[in-house]
């Protein structure tokens, strides 16, 4: 299953950065990816669907609250969190 996150993850953040899956790795930042903040926002909504959680994030200052967005891993581990405990 935790692949299965990480791939979807990668899946939606390549799609948002208009990258193929296998050029983004784990170490990249959103914005080494060309992310913006609309960007950020629409992987938001986009992983919120796929995996449907909430995702407790403000879109007004991305940096506070518990979804870690500093890499493509940290986002990853963030999502695999929240379906681990929604499953609970």
């Amino acid at each position: 299953m935790s692949d299965n996150i990480k791939d979807r993850v990668i899946a939606i953040l390549a799609e948002q950065a208009m990258l193929e899956p296998g050029d983004i790795s784990l170490d990249q930042s959103l914005e080494d990816l060309g992310i913006d903040s609309l960007g950020l926002v629409e992987s938001i909504f986009a992983i919120e669907e796929a995996f449907d959680v909430s995702v407790p994030f403000n879109a007004n200052d991305p940096t506070e609250g518990d979804f870690d967005i500093s890499s493509v891993d940290a986002i990853i581990r963030a999502v695999q969190g929240l379906v681990a405990t929604q499953a609970a």
